[in-house]
C-alpha cells in the first residue's frame, strides 16, 4: 500500500518537473556553461546560445566576445532586437552591477515596445575568464514574462565559467 501511495504522489508531481539542458559554449572551446529548461529549446548559435520560453514571452541569448569583438557583439544584439521590431526607449536606461557565481556582471536595462506591446530589454556583460566576455541579451513581454521569474533566476544563477 505504501508503494502505491508513494507512486501516486510521485506521479502527481511529474507533470510539473521541467527537464533542463546544460550547455557548454562555445562547443569547440567552452568558456562558460548555463542550464536552460528543455522546453525553451536552447541551441548553440554562431556566437553563443539562445533560447525562447515555450510561450514566447522571453528571448534570451548569451554571446561570447573578447575585448576586440565586444562592440560588434553588442551592436549585433541591438540590430537583432531592431530587426525583430523592438523599439527601446533610451530615456529609461538603468545600470546596475552584481556578482553571479563569482563573476562581475554589469546590466543595462530599458523598457520599450514590440509589435505585441510593452517589453523589458536588458544587455548584460559578464567576464567568465580573463580576456573573455559574455553578452547576455534579454527581451521579455510585460504581462507574460513575470510567470517565468523563477525559471529566469535559475537560468542566470546557473551561468558559470566552464571547468
Amino acid at each position: 500500500m505504501r508503494i502505491v501511495l508513494a507512486a501516486a504522489i510521485l506521479a502527481a508531481f511529474l507533470p510539473s518537473v521541467s527537464f533542463a539542458d546544460t550547455l557548454l559554449f562555445p562547443s569547440e572551446e567552452p568558456i562558460a556553461q548555463i542550464t536552460i529548461p528543455a522546453d525553451w529549446e536552447p541551441k548553440e548559435t554562431e556566437s553563443g546560445i539562445d533560447a525562447t520560453s515555450a510561450d514566447a514571452a522571453i528571448y534570451l541569448a548569451v554571446d561570447v566576445a573578447n575585448a576586440k569583438t565586444s562592440d560588434k557583439v553588442i551592436d549585433d544584439a541591438i540590430a537583432f532586437l531592431k530587426k525583430n521590431g523592438v523599439k527601446i526607449d533610451g530615456s529609461t536606461q538603468k545600470q546596475s552591477d552584481e556578482v553571479i557565481n563569482g563573476m562581475d556582471m554589469t546590466n543595462f536595462d530599458w523598457t520599450g515596445t514590440d509589435e505585441e506591446g510593452p517589453v523589458n530589454v536588458s544587455l548584460s556583460v559578464v567576464s567568465p575568464k580573463p580576456g573573455k566576455l559574455l553578452v547576455i541579451t534579454y527581451w521579455g513581454s510585460k504581462g507574460k514574462q513575470e510567470k517565468h521569474f523563477g525559471e529566469l533566476q535559475e537560468i542566470i544563477g546557473s551561468l558559470k565559467p566552464s571547468k
